[in-house]
């Protein structure tokens, strides 16, 4: 059910402060398109059960036909946002209504005439990696286009559950690929930086990269996860959202934290126990079909859940919506900022 109305739409257009104009870029087969659709569905425009197998912006036969994107489609999505969620967003704003226009363009090195079209008239870019496969070529080249029109990007690991599913990846080793795989974006972005934009480098503790599975239409930043210890640690969220990312360990028979590892077998790094794993045990649950073991967990995360969304258990507890529009949100310019 489409959640706003042409007039709605036409009144946000006059806010330039709740306006984000955005490209998704990436290599080839990364995802984006299939990425795009959950944020389409959240929009109301599709229904978030076939959410990626549409692939809503590959709208031309014959990219139906190849599974490639071949032109780049713009759309225009409404979102109304929470109090709770913006309460640390700090630039201006006119009322909780975001109107973001997102144009998903293709991956292919030969369309790239069309890569560099979107990126003209956006001021900011989702660039979406692989997690297993990395960033590849086609990643530095649009990276480079994207920072030579001077946008801002933020990152998103795709297809995490190739890490869950097919590869079955220990914590750890899970941590040190998506580290790698920051490291390396995050070395481009530093060789190609333009002194007008200032530092344009993401880091998962300040969230400006999100991990997501466009395909099972399920994302998070470390920000949700912060948001759900913070008052557990007693702490505030700026600071649990640093202890999990990078040289921070929790011993939970200590119930101290370290900045190595105390070699203890209980003791493991903040992401690894607090994000992977309960994310594993959650889909090893549902892949064994252990629905009376399910439900416990899920009222221990304050998830509540109607009854016809207990089929889409990843949908529901991660929306790809909420941790994705957060961090375009809050992370890319307005068009207010960006002239």
């Amino acid at each position: 059910m489409v959640k706003f109305t042409a007039e709605e739409l036409r009144g946000i257009m006059d806010k330039k402060n709740n306006i984000r104009n955005m490209s998704v870029i990436a290599h080839v087969d990364h995802g984006k398109s299939t990425l795009t659709d959950s944020l389409v569905a959240a929009a109301g425009i599709i229904a978030q059960e076939v959410a990626g197998d549409v692939r809503m912006t590959d709208t031309r036969a014959d990219e139906a036909e190849r599974g490639i994107t071949i032109k780049s489609t713009g759309i225009s999505l409404y979102y109304e946002m929470t109090d709770e969620s913006l309460k640390n967003y700090k630039g201006e704003r006119d009322g909780n209504q975001y109107l973001i226009n997102l144009i998903d363009s293709p991956g292919h090195v030969d369309f790239s005439s069309e890569v560099t079209a979107a990126l003209r008239i956006t001021d900011g870019a989702l660039v979406v990696v692989d997690c297993i496969e990395g960033v590849c070529v086609q990643t530095e080249t649009v990276l480079r286009q994207a920072l030579g029109e001077r946008i801002r990007p933020v990152l998103t690991v795709n297809k995490m559950d190739r890490c869950f599913l097919e590869l079955q990846v220990e914590g750890e080793e899970a941590y040190q690929t998506f580290s790698r795989v920051i490291e390396n974006a995050n070395v481009i972005m530093a060789t190609y930086e333009d002194k007008l934009l200032g530092d344009v480098q993401v880091y998962p503790e300040k969230g400006t990269v999100a991990f997501s599975a466009g395909l099972h239409g399920w994302a998070f930043t470390l920000t949700n996860f912060a948001k759900m210890y913070a008052s557990k640690f007693g702490v505030d969220e700026s600071k649990m959202m640093e202890r999990l990312w990078g040289e921070n360990f929790f011993d939970p028979a200590t119930k101290k934290w370290t900045t190595k590892n105390t070699g203890s077998p209980t003791c493991k790094r903040g992401f690894v126990q607090f994000c992977y794993e309960p994310i594993k045990q959650i889909i090893n649950t549902c892949m064994n079909d252990q629905k009376e073991k399910l439900w416990p967990m899920l009222q221990k995360l304050n998830v509540t859940m109607k009854s016809d969304e207990k089929e889409l258990i990843g949908k529901a507890l991660m929306k790809p919506s909420t941790a994705l529009l957060e961090m375009m949100i809050f992370h890319l310019p307005s068009p207010a900022k960006a002239q």
